[in-house]
């Protein structure tokens, strides 16, 4: 079980560490445990709790004082009723991040078909999942999320885009461009490159997909098999610190008759020299305006 302290619910929430305080004396609705020194922490279920607690408050109009009344049941129900209509993206978010935390795949998947029924399939990546990892990168790193819920999430995640890519037709436009995608060496992070590929198919672009972890011989190999006129990958751990400046200046000396289009932290980092033929994208709507571009060439001057 993971720990909180009050002010990781307020970051969390948005709900302040006072306001939290009276709460728990008054409704006596969080029970946390206290150190020998009389410091407060909270485990999963008081953060998934609060978390309800801003959505029911905010979008469902409900006090704190018939909050508090609710069972559990009670509160999990209403939840899936408001986040059928009334939540913006923010909110949205949120309660995915109380599925993931709940490990509950009917709400997760009662959400995205809302989502994506109201809003279509790329403003549901865009506009939803992208901050959420940002939110579950900060979640991991503080220790609030173990790899369980992580792997959960992804998991279901990483279905979706495939369910995506496999409704798209099988047919090329006349000016299709071809873009081979890959992970490096030990990357695993797929569900970017899995967007990616789901991004340009939808716009009828021919791709080449050789998913992750793909040692720098393959990729050689896989350059000169199809000529692409694009390569893409995103590196989000690999290659590491150490090895990327040798990495993206091999890239450039060995595959010199495609575009290079990279993007990810260690590619997004100040320290690295990026080579001026490789072009850097720095978020994902920037792919999806240079996919829809019918010169592709045009867009990366």
């Amino acid at each position: 079980m993971s720990s909180y302290s009050i002010k990781d619910l307020e970051h969390l929430s948005g709900i302040k560490a006072h306001t939290l305080r009276i709460w728990e004396q008054r409704y006596a609705i969080l029970h946390p445990t206290r150190s020998d020194t009389n410091i407060r922490s909270y485990g999963d279920s008081e953060l998934k709790l609060v978390l309800n607690i801003a959505l029911l408050q905010d979008k469902g109009g409900f006090k704190i004082s018939e909050i508090a009344k609710m069972s559990e049941d009670e509160i999990a129900s209403q939840i899936l009723e408001l986040s059928k209509s009334q939540l913006d993206f923010p909110d949205q978010i949120q309660a995915l991040t109380v599925a993931m935390m709940d490990l509950d795949e009917n709400r997760f998947q009662h959400l995205t078909k809302n989502i994506v029924d109201t809003h279509g399939f790329e403003s549901y990546m865009l506009n939803i999942i992208y901050p959420f990892m940002r939110r579950l990168g900060t979640l991991w790193l503080s220790g609030s999320v173990g790899p369980a819920q992580e792997h959960f999430i992804s998991h279901l995640i990483r279905q979706k885009v495939i369910s995506a890519i496999d409704s798209q037709e099988l047919c090329l436009k006349p000016s299709a461009k071809k873009f081979l995608l890959y992970l490096p060496e030990g990357e695993l992070h797929e569900i970017g490159l899995l967007f990616a590929n789901y991004v340009f198919r939808a716009r009828k672009h021919s791709v080449v997909y050789l998913g992750q972890s793909l040692p720098y011989d393959e990729l050689l190999l896989a350059y000169e098999i199809h000529q692409p006129d694009y390569i893409f990958s995103v590196f989000t751990s690999e290659p590491n610190a150490d090895a990327i400046q040798v990495y993206l200046n091999n890239m450039v000396k060995d595959m010199p008759n495609s575009q290079l289009l990279l993007t990810g932290y260690q590619v997004l980092q100040k320290e690295v020299n990026v080579p001026t033929e490789i072009h850097i994208l720095r978020d994902f709507q920037s792919l999806i305006d240079l996919a829809n571009n019918c010169d592709l060439a045009k867009t990366l001057v």
